[in-house]
């Protein structure tokens, strides 16, 4: 799936897709989906910046949209970012709210089921690949994630869940982690750098731990050490 960026001549049209997609996943779950859905729906559609993927709001003044006490507010947002959603962008400081962003990729992952319910175009809309300019640079081999998890299934549906979602962020640096242990919550993964790992866990700790959701949910935090 190519998702562009929601700007330009066509944003009006694939913000409305985005919409769409969420709106309609929400009607073919429960009770608890559509509820979480209709929240984060409200935050784009009064909060989100699409050019900057910004959503800068306090979690008081999201307890004030969504109706409810901010306890809820902190629980729902951790829902979301397991999701992997959601992440914060920058977090809150004195005088200053959360500024959060959205993976809008995986959101539209997560709900491709219902895209044929939209209707057979949306499906192919959304699930067109742009055409690659054909280029003389020769790519280089990438191994496949299953290779490198010395037979961990839980280790080898992250690595696999992550390759699917962006293979070439994959090949820059998921490929590179190893799991070391996980236990009591928490994935400890090692990277040969110590820059790899700050910035992995700065960066993409997030998703992750969705990817990680999706496999073992008892998995509630990811440490990233650095093997150097």
């Amino acid at each position: 799936m190519q998702l562009s960026k929601p700007v330009g001549r066509n944003a009006p049209a694939l913000k409305y897709d985005i919409l769409s997609a969420l709106a309609v996943h929400a009607l073919s779950g429960d009770k608890h989906r559509q509820r979480s859905i209709l929240r984060i729906m409200s935050l784009i559609t009064t909060r989100y910046n699409w050019r900057n993927n910004e959503l800068s709001i306090g979690r008081e003044e999201i307890a004030r949209l969504w109706s409810v006490d901010e306890r809820t507010v902190k629980r729902e947002m951790a829902k979301l970012r397991g999701l992997g959603w959601i992440a914060v962008k920058r977090p809150a400081v004195r005088g200053r709210v959360a500024v959060y962003e959205l993976d809008l990729k995986q959101i539209m992952l997560d709900t491709s089921t219902v895209w044929p319910v939209i209707g057979t175009d949306f499906a192919e809309r959304m699930g067109h690949e742009p055409e690659v300019e054909p280029s003389n640079i020769v790519p280089f081999a990438v191994k496949s994630p299953l290779a490198q998890t010395d037979g961990d299934e839980v280790w080898s549906a992250v690595q696999a869940a992550l390759h699917g979602r962006d293979p070439e962020l994959w090949s820059s640096w998921f490929q590179h982690l190893t799991e070391v242990e996980r236990a009591g919550g928490v994935a400890t993964l090692m990277a040969p750098s110590r820059f790899m790992a700050d910035y992995i866990a700065q960066k993409w700790s997030g998703r992750i731990l969705a990817a990680y959701g999706r496999t073992d949910p008892s998995i509630r935090s990811i440490r990233v050490e650095a093997a150097e």
